[in-house]
């Protein structure tokens, strides 16, 4: 089913994961992806790409798929979209640092379209720091309003209360991170519309590496303590009861037959959960539950 126009995005997306996958590759020293291609029952396939025990990167994953086939009555109802033959493609990316000083970070960027001609682009990146580090998080974001400006001055503000309001942990009451930006069912009628939204989505992707890499290198010589480690862990759980509980893009690969272990690799491979756990005042842990709010200006 694939158009000219999706065919060069597939092909972006790949070039995407191969970049960034050297890029991190070279940051750690030692560690390598480990490469698993994969084909999927209904259609399409992907490379699923996992960096594990390294000197900075504890384990992540830069995923690439194009799945194809017919649409499931489940996910059409919850997209409000007529069913049909579908195409979705992306590179989706997570990654767990050894040191609790350089946050963990995610992203995507992600194509869809059915055989009658509906299509968006979607995605965001966003940042989930074991201890909020006031200049780390302006850094962040200034680094995507960048990127936004050059499309469109209004896209910064939009992404960024999208991105507050979607990593939410409800039943925490508190965001995930510090976000960053998200967006989806971006979408044109004409050409020329189509390749703004397409160019935008590129601008994102190849903003992801150089910021990483800066804040990777900002943090990387801070030696951790036995007590950062161990917060470094119950962070790291409220990471995966976001990604079990709210994450779409968890939701939609488990109801679309997807590969289990490319849905997955999101998670840390150490995590701990404490009966209700409390954080000493006044300290750095404090600290950092006191400002995982929506709407805070990181800018400032």
């Amino acid at each position: 089913m694939a158009t000219k126009f999706s065919e060069e995005i597939i092909e972006w997306f790949k070039s995407l994961q191969d970049e960034i996958c050297e890029g991190l590759e070279q940051e750690d020293g030692k560690a390598t992806f480990r490469e698993d291609l994969w084909e999927r029952k209904g259609g399409g396939g992907g490379r699923t790409r996992i960096i594990e025990n390294g000197n900075i990167f504890e384990k992540g994953g830069v995923n690439f798929s194009a799945v194809t086939g017919q649409m499931p009555e489940k996910i059409a109802s919850a997209l409000k979209i007529a069913g049909g033959h579908f195409l979705a493609t992306g590179v989706s990316i997570v990654i767990h640092p050894n040191n609790p000083h350089i946050p963990i970070i995610h992203m995507n960027v992600r194509y869809f379209e059915l055989e009658n001609g509906t299509h968006w682009f979607g995605g965001g990146i966003d940042l989930t720091p074991h201890y909020i580090v006031p200049e780390d998080a302006k850094f962040f974001h200034q680094q995507l309003k960048n990127t936004c400006d050059v499309s469109d001055a209004s896209f910064y503000p939009r992404f960024k209360q999208w991105a507050d309001d979607y990593f939410f942990i409800k039943h925490r009451n508190e965001t995930r991170g510090v976000g960053g930006i998200f967006f989806d069912r971006l979408s044109g009628k004409t050409p020329k519309e189509k390749n703004f939204y397409w160019s935008f989505v590129k601008n994102v992707g190849k903003t992801f590496l150089p910021t990483y890499l800066h804040l990777v290198q900002r943090n990387k010589a801070n030696i951790p303590t036995n007590r950062e480690f161990e917060w470094q862990k119950v962070r790291r759980g409220r990471y995966v009861e976001f990604n079990l509980v709210y994450d779409k893009g968890t939701k939609f690969g488990l109801d679309t037959s997807g590969r289990i272990e490319s849905i997955l690799m999101s998670l840390p491979p150490k995590v701990e959960w404490h009966y209700d756990f409390k954080t000493e005042e006044n300290s750095e842990e404090a600290f950092t539950l006191e400002n995982l709010k929506k709407g805070i200006n990181w800018l400032l």
